[in-house]
């Protein structure tokens, strides 16, 4: 066997040799060098900012930076939400847009422009893509760097908090997808939410905690580690639900809650799980259409001594999608204060459903066409967790089409 360095292990190597020790403002100027060896040029990094609005060039030397661009109507946009390479050929060569991937969380954009393409640069820009990706998301855990440049807007302290507990806001495995989305982006503060895939389930957790601001945030910083602690301690949905009821009452006394709703999903087959406390129903999506709300006997929202919850239950086909959210999304008054209201909801995500893709795509879409029908208002939390369970075996290596 032939265990010579060929030139792409040759490239890929050397970038994630260097890259090791690298301080963080220093990744985007490497890559930008390391592409140059296969004669590509005006490279840019584009990273997604907090309100999934816009894909924002990362400085450095060596990179070709510019103006913000709109994830909407423009061409690095249609590659981020369809997570596909795309060429557009230009006077001086083609100009390649790769989406940077990692672990099914699109980070953002690299572009690079080449004289010609061919097969063996599109397999190697794309696993370069792939490594750049891996290298911003590693790297972004010990620096301000990266947050400064995707933030837009200025933050509140609640918010930051917030954003320091999420787990990364998309997933994608062969079984299953997942996508979320916080409004407002920058001023976030008791909406939060939870996931963890293990082995062959799906643990999700969504949360609004009472009141606004920072006590809010620190309201649900506690949910969502006490959540955490016991998911991790491997204890059943019903004990789950007693022991975040527990911590925050110890915690805050008996005048704070959470709403909450905690499910498992198993991901070979497609057995669903969930208790509810206190929280909106989560929807049943088929085929763009909202079949039912999955209504389920509550209790007492997480605080306040509930019953032991009754867990509720439901088969999913291949296919279908559950969307979580919190009650901001349909409690908020429009233009002349009529309240938006659970109908209007459903109207949306049946009108936005057929025109959107993955499930990143279309939690994105909905959240920003449910803004524009609450004509831009948020003055409450409004949060959105979309799952699609698609089926399979755990231990299949072949990814989905995207």
């Amino acid at each position: 066997m032939d265990r010579s360095e060929g030139f792409g292990e040759g490239l890929l190597g050397h970038l994630l040799d260097r890259a090791h020790e690298m301080p963080p403002q220093l990744i985007g100027p490497l890559v930008a060098e390391e592409v140059r060896a296969i004669g590509g040029r005006d490279v840019s990094i584009l990273l997604q900012d907090y309100g999934q609005l816009l894909l924002v060039p990362l400085p450095g030397n060596g990179l070709t930076v510019g103006d913000p661009v709109s994830i909407d109507g423009s061409r690095a946009g249609a590659v981020f939400l369809s997570a596909t390479p795309a060429e557009h050929p230009q006077a001086d060569g083609v100009r390649m847009f790769l989406p940077l991937l990692d672990g099914g969380d699109e980070v953002g954009v690299m572009a690079v422009t080449l004289d010609s393409v061919d097969d063996d640069d599109r397999r190697l820009l794309r696993r370069l893509a792939r490594l750049v990706a891996d290298i911003l998301v590693t790297k972004s855990g010990y620096t301000d760097w990266f947050f400064q440049v995707r933030r837009r807007e200025p933050m509140s302290v609640a918010a930051e908090i917030q954003w320091s507990l999420l787990p990364p806001l998309s997933m994608s495995t062969p079984q299953v997808a997942v996508a979320g989305i916080l409004e407002p982006a920058y001023n976030v503060a008791g909406d939060s939410l939870d996931y963890a895939l293990n082995d062959d389930i799906l643990h999700l957790a969504m949360i609004d905690a009472m009141g606004h601001g920072l006590n809010a945030a620190v309201l649900a910083t506690v949910a969502v580690g006490a959540y955490r602690h016991a998911r991790r301690a491997g204890v059943g949905l019903a004990e789950l639900y007693a022991f975040m009821d527990a911590a925050i009452d110890e915690q805050f006394g008996p005048d704070h809650f959470v709403t909450a709703q905690m499910m498992r999903l198993n991901v070979e087959t497609g057995h669903l799980q969930w208790v509810n406390a206190g929280h909106p129903a989560p929807l049943l999506i088929r085929d763009h259409q909202v079949i039912q709300a999955l209504d389920s006997p509550g209790t007492l929202p997480v605080g306040f001594g509930g019953a032991t919850p009754q867990i509720s239950t439901r088969q999913l086909r291949r296919g279908d999608r559950v969307l979580f959210y919190t009650d901001g999304l349909v409690e908020e008054h429009t233009t002349g204060g009529k309240q938006f209201g659970e109908e209007r909801l459903l109207d949306t995500i049946e009108r936005i459903g057929p025109a959107s893709g993955a499930v990143r795509q279309t939690v994105r879409n909905l959240s920003h066409a449910l803004m524009r029908e609450r004509g831009g208002t948020t003055t409450d939390d409004a949060s959105l967790f979309l799952v699609e369970w698609r089926g399979g075996a755990t231990d299949s290596r072949t990814s989905p089409e995207q």
